[in-house]
């Protein structure tokens, strides 16, 4: 979907602080409103609900469905190139650590080429390009109380993800550089 926000720049009310952070947080209240959806589900103990199949963008999707105990979570995410895919797995290996270290953290599994079960007879894509990052939400991450901070962490972990990648992309680049430029220094200075 393409939104376009359309405000009268010559008739702002002095108090814009409002209107910018309404603004800002237009991606997070519509995923919001379908986390919302399925937290309330998990709440009352209601299961068999549909799954919600959001795509949020080209060939890449978003599943949540309720259980009784829990709210099961599932992006799929394109990796670019094969580096891509390594540095996704390593980074998502860091989440699995990271929740052995702190238990009220969710359950989070990843994925690569072959979706989830839960994804089973699902039109979810396969292929060597793509990933599946599983969150597994108990109540205590979907209450009322955490809800707000759940979601805001969630919706943004696709871009959290690829932007770490390139972040480290970029650092390997810079240091491969740097010991070329070493290693041609030490060359020169062997010339006879």
């Amino acid at each position: 979907y393409n939104v376009s926000l359309l405000y009268d720049l010559e008739n702002l009310p002095k108090d814009y602080d409002d209107i910018v952070e309404k603004a800002s947080l237009l991606k997070r209240n519509c995923f919001a409103s379908v986390f919302e959806k399925y937290f309330e589900f998990q709440e009352k103990g209601e299961s068999g609900h549909k799954k919600a199949v959001i795509h949020y963008r080209d060939d890449e999707t978003l599943y949540v469905d309720a259980q009784k105990d829990r709210v099961t979570v599932i992006f799929s995410t394109i990796f670019k190139d094969d580096d891509d895919i390594v540095i996704g797995k390593l980074f998502m290996q860091e989440f699995k650590e990271g929740r052995r270290n702190y238990q009220q953290a969710p359950q989070v599994l990843f994925s690569h080429r072959e979706p989830p079960q839960e994804l089973q007879n699902t039109d979810a894509k396969t292929g060597d390009n793509i990933g599946y990052i599983t969150f597994v939400l108990f109540p205590r991450h979907t209450s009322v109380k955490q809800r707000d901070n759940t979601i805001n962490l969630i919706h943004t972990l696709r871009d959290y993800l690829h932007y770490h990648i390139k972040c480290s992309k970029a650092y390997i680049h810079s240091r491969m550089r740097a010991k070329t430029s070493a290693f041609l220094k030490v060359l020169n200075r062997a010339r006879p």
